[in-house]
């Protein structure tokens, strides 16, 4: 993640046009949340690196998602993020205008740049409200990712989706032949595309809406109902105006309420989820609507540790340009990926006793695990039997546990869940040695995911549209024990990527909290801890194998590849 500002960003023919309502640039840039905005910047970072005429857009969030403290009892508090704009982004000359609520409130662009391994660049304009002669409200609008209440969140996607296509053309970009929709938070421009097409063929809705369709693609990342944003037609109304609600009467899918994961679904000719299993349970979801799969991956470079990228680059020339040339990691010496490895670990050990003195060492077996504190990811599972789990660390010469990830400001159940584990692992010292560590961001995933010994993923099926810690996970050599859901279904072999807590997702069982944690229990005292301190080579070999079948596959060279394939070059 690069600190240095912005290259100058030039409007240019672009093929596709990458709309999200979070991205994750660098590190300082606070315009992200999570896994969906780390994935819209690695698929940036790849099409640069592919050179792929593409724009992405976004919104600024001068106040961020926010800045997470936790106090001695694991309480979260949350607080604005302040970061130097001026020093980060380039000021743009282009504005436009939008009607929001009846009152036009002018939108400025600012520009950044993500570089390429070859060279290119792939421009990205974040849209700003904060202008001088909008409403005082208005200004705020894109102030805070996520933040505020239905009417705010509305206002905002009617800048990301409306606003964003209006500056592109005020940018000097043409008609551009692909709009991709990274989640449905930016669909409204597909009902801005869907309006334009209505006034050039008054009457002829059908061919409106295949006009539309044929620059539109949507990605949904999700089965959760709280990831489809629903608005009431009253609120729409009142937000987008008459004649916007009229052009969504016209378009006939949303009768009763505004869904923009349905309009979306209406006006794209292709339409994804992000995993094979994620593929599937979308189109349950929503059956009348034919919807494939592109599984996720991550930016290779970007997720691979110093020690790491070093060992590829002596072993595997040509890695960083070509990503499944990973596959050759099969034939580097073990002692060569023990040492990258037991590099990383004291990186990571180091930074977790300097934030919390917690007496991590580097020789003790550390399991890891960073996501979203929220129920159905279960975060807590791993706690579920303490005295098991304090047995499995006497009989083991120890074990170290490091967690992370930030709660919705509003997600009162997954506060608590942050809570309950800092108070468990107070309870399991001095047997069991638990971190929770603050402010997760990527610079701390890096450390994360290359530092530990085994990537744990809980989440409760057949949620996990995808996940892709695990991912980075295994660029370090990181094998995973995971739940059977999203990508893990594809990365898993047993033994030889990682193992499996319980069957596979959609096997008929409803499982039980206490099933599944029996199984992990099981897999590490059984598989897993046995393997790590058995003599040999062992561990190393099954390190070399994750990243020989997993980091070769899940990144976003090939999905992005996958995209053009099926999905831009239509």
């Amino acid at each position: 993640m690069s600190d240095a500002p912005a290259r100058e960003v030039a409007p240019r023919r672009a093929l596709v046009a990458y709309f999200s309502m979070e991205v994750a640039l660098e590190n300082h840039i606070p315009t992200y949340s999570g896994g969906l905005g780390v994935l819209a910047g690695d698929t940036l970072r790849s099409a640069a690196d592919l050179g792929l005429p593409m724009v992405a857009v976004t919104l600024l969030h001068r106040k961020g998602h926010f800045f997470q403290r936790l106090d001695a009892d694991g309480r979260q508090h949350e607080e604005p993020v302040a970061w130097p704009v001026d020093d980060l982004l380039q000021p743009l000359d282009s504005a436009c205008v939008v009607d929001v609520e009846g009152r036009s409130v002018t939108v400025r662009a600012w520009g950044y740049s993500v570089a390429g391994a070859a060279g290119a660049s792939v421009p990205v304009v974040l849209l700003d409200t904060d202008v001088p002669g909008n409403d005082r409200w208005d200004r705020r609008l894109t102030d805070h990712l996520y933040g505020g209440d239905d009417r705010y969140r509305l206002c905002q996607e009617l800048i990301l989706g409306v606003g964003g296509t209006r500056m592109l053309r005020a940018m000097g970009y043409g008609r551009v032949p692909r709009f991709h929709m990274n989640e449905g938070h930016s669909a409204l421009l597909a009902l801005e595309l869907f309006a334009e097409e209505l006034e050039r063929a008054p009457g002829d809705r059908e061919a409106a809406i295949e006009r539309t369709k044929d620059r539109c693609v949507f990605t949904t990342h999700t089965p959760v109902p709280a990831g489809h944003d629903r608005f009431p037609l009253d609120l729409a109304r009142s937000v987008l105006g008459a004649g916007r609600v009229s052009v969504l009467e016209a378009l006939g899918c949303c009768d009763t309420e505004l869904n923009l994961t349905r309009v979306a679904l209406t006006l794209s000719d292709y339409v994804n989820g992000v995993s094979k299993r994620h593929g599937e349970v979308s189109h349950s979801m929503f059956p009348n609507y034919p919807i494939g799969s592109i599984t996720n991956g991550v930016h290779s470079t970007t997720w691979t540790a110093p020690s790491f990228a070093a060992l590829y680059d002596r072993y595997i020339p040509g890695w960083r340009r070509d990503s499944f040339s990973l596959r050759y990691a099969i034939s580097i010496p073990l002692e060569a990926v023990r040492r990258a490895h037991r590099e990383a670990k004291q990186q990571l050990v180091a930074e977790v006793n300097a934030r919390t003195n917690a007496g991590f060492d580097g020789h003790v077996f550390t399991l890891g695990s960073a996501r979203r504190a929220t129920a159905y990811k279960r975060p807590d599972l791993l706690f579920h039997d303490l005295e098991r789990l304090r047995g499995l660390a006497r009989q083991h010469g120890g074990l170290q546990v490091v967690l992370a990830g930030k709660a919705h400001p509003r997600d009162d159940a997954g506060k608590a869940l942050i809570q309950k584990i800092v108070g468990w692992g107070q309870r399991l010292a001095p047997e069991v040695n638990v971190a929770y560590l603050a402010n997760y961001d990527l610079e701390l995933a890096v450390l994360l995911t290359a530092g530990v010994d085994v990537w744990l993923n809980t989440p409760r099926p057949p949620h996990e549209a995808s996940g892709t810690s695990g991912m980075k996970a295994a660029h370090n050599g990181v094998p995973s024990l995971s739940i059977l859901d999203g990508w893990w279904l594809e990365g898993f072999v047993e033994g030889i990527t990682g193992w499996a807590i319980g069957p596979p997702a959609g096997s008929g069982h409803a499982r039980t909290d206490a099933e599944d944690a029996s199984d992990l229990y099981r897999s590490l005292e059984t598989l897993i801890l046995p393997l790590y301190h058995e003599p040999g080579d062992g561990w190393p070999r099954l390190m070399r194998s994750t990243i020989a079948f997993n980091a070769s596959f899940f990144n976003t060279q090939r999905m992005l590849q996958q995209y053009v394939a099926m999905a831009y070059a239509r």
